[in-house]
């Protein structure tokens, strides 16, 4: 179970680094495209679609498995902090079931989406130029897919009692210090 765990963590890993590079490609896109427009005066073509269709899907979908390993989403337990443990961890399992179920649901239907989107090989037009977007359309079933297995994985993990292989820490401002960084 451990070194599916960790297995696990390298994909949605690599998946988030693949998402921090949509930001950072969307961020140079922007910034050429003003400077392009304000020097030159001539944008680059299909920016805002290329930002909308391309950039901001993958920075939003291929995370979303990211935050759950890092057991970073928001969470109120107002109430179920104040009950017996024994409760807190079959309500824990139960989220993750649930989550297991909508997420694999989620990724059925943007898949059987994004098959549609293939067959007819979907576009938008922005000026004289057809940009494809079908493609983009298969980063939702690949982020919900992701994030469907890490939930599968802690609800089997938390049934079996074993010690989950997920990479769980987070960057601390403590170890940004000793890497040379300051607060």
């Amino acid at each position: 179970m451990h070194g599916t765990g960790r297995f696990l963590s390298i994909i949605t890993n690599l998946m988030t680094i693949i998402g921090g590079l949509a930001i950072a490609l969307m961020m140079l896109h922007i910034t050429l495209d003003i400077a392009s427009r304000y020097l030159l005066n001539s944008p680059l073509p299909g920016t805002i679609s290329i930002v909308s269709y391309y950039y901001m899907i993958i920075a939003v979908f291929i995370p979303l498995a990211f935050a759950e390993q890092k057991n970073a989403h928001i969470s109120v337990e107002v109430v179920t902090a104040r009950l017996p443990m024994w409760m807190q961890r079959n309500l824990e399992r139960l989220s993750f079931l649930l989550s297991t179920l909508v997420f694999s649901l989620l990724t059925v239907r943007t898949w059987e989406e994004a098959e549609k989107k293939r067959s007819f090989g979907a576009s938008v037009t922005q000026g004289n130029d057809a940009i494809p977007i079908w493609i983009t359309y298969y980063v939702l079933p690949l982020g919900c897919g992701l994030m469907a297995l890490v939930v599968l994985y802690k609800l089997i993990s938390s049934c079996l009692g074993t010690e989950s292989g997920l990479d769980t820490s987070t960057a601390q401002a403590d170890d940004l210090e000793d890497d040379g960084m300051e607060k």
